[in-house]
Parts: structure tokens; C-alpha cells; sequence
């Protein structure tokens, strides 16, 4: 089990890969050979009062490790991932491809989103999109019938995208220079905003079908995200959702981010949305011959 967050360690199916393979990968290294027996004496725990699921300086808690092996764990798969994600982002900035890292919880209207953007933007760039799903390839069928090339990443019992995973989608997708990279993830607000894919930026899509504290309760998603789109607008007249709430609430975690307004469904805001996309890819590409010669 990774005690970042909990997800076990499954087969990982990337679509172009001869078969799916055991995904360790040594970022999931969690040296379960311990001595039991000495973390016994670790824990500490006052079994006379209700023990919180979180509670002490590593934020988590998993029998059989004390708090300072679980932080130094974290440490140790962070650190590893973010290696990943390093040599991702320089392939990025080398080539002049924006890469985009699209997360929220599921049913917010991403894939709905991604396929309009698409049609949108097609005729002027090229796109690509890495897909995460923990099971099935429908959301792939999805982006690929607008004529996109996309890829699926099922990531069986893991709950979010990692380095190393989009490595390997990058080596059989093979995005042109100078394009734009969607990276759809794994539906969760939690785990995604720890791991680091190499992205230029975390794009947090929070429909109006859900609370206006959600960026209160996963504070670490919204403060990691350059942009917030509150999505399916068309039903604010249906729902008691207050627009201005929600975006407060952003802003308290973060308060650079920008918010965009959207309705995949009706158009609305969709080309505040594009327009976004084409200023960081323009940022993306200063400076960078390669990605200027592919425009």
C-alpha cells in the first residue's frame, strides 16, 4: 500500500505497451521487511482515546509503522516521482509542449470538457491526451473520436497519474513539438495534487453540482492549481450554488488562482478557456527554437 495515499500497488496497462506491468517502479519501495516488534514500541498510541485516522506529524496512519518511518517513506516516493516528473518537464521544455494537467473529482465534466476543447482548438494546434482511469478505455474512445491521438493509462487499484507512468505514455504517444498535452487524471482531488507529472500547469475542475468549500476541504489541490474552471454553469439556475462563495474559497487557499466561469455543454466561457490554453502555450514556447518552429 503507498502511504501517500493509500493506493495499492496494481498492474498498470498503458495502452501500446506489450502487456501491463507491476507498477513499483522503486518510487513504491515501502520496505515492508520491518521489525514489528520495534514499531510496537514506536507508536505510542494513547489506546484509551479514539485514535483519528491522520492524527500525528506524518498526517497518516498505517499499522506496523511509526509516524517518523511513514514521513521518511513519503519523503522517499515523493522525491523519486519528482525525478520522473523532472526529466517529463524537460522533454516539455525542449520540444516546446505544453502539458497540462487536468484534475478534479469524479463526475465534474472533465472528459465533457476535454471534447470540447478539442473541437475547439483542433484546427490550429496539435493536441494530445494522456488518459487516467483506474479501469476501461471509454474515456480514450471518447477523445479519440474528435480525431486527437490519446492513450489510456488504467492504473488498477492506484487512485492518481505519476511520473513515471506519463513517461511511459509520452515514449508510445509521441506528441509533436510545439504541440499541447492534456493530461486527464485519475478522478480525485487528494492524491493528484501530491504527485508531480511535469506539467506546466494543474488545471482543478470543480463542477457546480458539488459544494462551494470543496477548495476549503482539499486545500492542497486548489493551492497547487494555476487555474480553477467551475464547470456545467447551465445548471446554476436549478441548484443552490453560489458562484461568488466558491470562488472566495479558492482564493483563500490560493490566492493567485484565476477562476474561469464555463459550460461545456452550452459553450459558455469556452473561449475564455482557449484563450487561457494559447497564453501559456505562448509562455511555453518563448524561448524555445524548437516548439517556434512547429507553429
Amino acid at each position: 500500500m503507498c502511504t501517500v495515499c493509500g493506493c495499492g500497488e496494481g498492474e498498470v496497462r498503458i495502452e501500446g505497451g506489450d502487456h501491463g506491468h507491476k507498477h513499483d517502479h522503486h518510487h513504491h519501495d515501502h520496505a515492508h521487511g520491518h521489525d514489528h516488534h520495534h514499531h510496537d514500541h514506536e507508536h505510542n498510541h494513547d489506546h484509551g482515546h479514539h485514535h483519528h485516522y491522520g492524527e500525528g506529524p506524518a498526517g497518516v496512519s498505517v499499522p506496523g509503522m511509526s509516524q517518523s518511518r511513514l514521513i521518511q517513506v513519503e519523503q522517499d516516493i515523493l522525491s523519486k516521482n519528482n525525478a520522473y516528473a523532472a526529466e517529463n518537464r524537460q522533454v516539455f521544455a525542449d520540444r516546446g509542449i505544453l502539458a497540462l494537467n487536468l484534475v478534479s473529482s469524479p463526475g465534474s465534466g472533465k472528459t465533457t470538457l476535454l471534447v470540447k476543447t478539442i473541437t475547439m482548438l483542433a484546427e490550429r494546434f496539435g493536441l494530445y491526451v494522456i488518459e487516467g482511469d483506474q479501469q476501461t478505455s471509454a474515456d480514450a474512445d471518447r477523445i479519440r473520436a474528435t480525431g486527437a491521438p490519446a492513450i489510456q493509462v488504467n492504473t488498477g487499484k492506484g487512485c492518481h497519474l505519476d511520473g513515471h507512468m506519463v513517461g511511459h505514455a509520452l515514449e508510445h504517444l509521441k506528441p509533436a513539438d510545439g504541440s499541447i498535452l492534456f493530461i486527464e487524471n485519475v478522478g480525485n482531488l487528494v492524491c493528484p495534487a501530491a504527485f508531480d507529472l511535469g506539467e506546466a500547469h494543474k488545471v482543478a475542475i470543480l463542477s457546480v453540482t458539488e459544494g462551494e468549500d470543496k477548495p476549503l476541504k482539499y486545500p492542497d489541490m486548489f493551492a497547487a492549481s494555476s487555474l480553477v474552471i467551475l464547470n456545467k454553469t447551465d445548471l446554476l439556475p436549478y441548484l443552490d450554488f453560489d458562484v461568488s462563495v466558491a470562488i472566495a474559497n479558492a482564493r483563500k487557499v490560493n490566492p493567485a488562482i484565476k477562476v474561469l466561469e464555463v459550460s461545456a455543454r452550452t459553450g459558455e466561457g469556452m473561449a475564455a478557456w482557449c484563450a487561457w490554453i494559447e497564453a501559456a502555450r505562448a509562455m511555453q514556447l518563448a524561448g524555445h527554437p524548437a516548439g517556434k518552429a512547429a507553429e
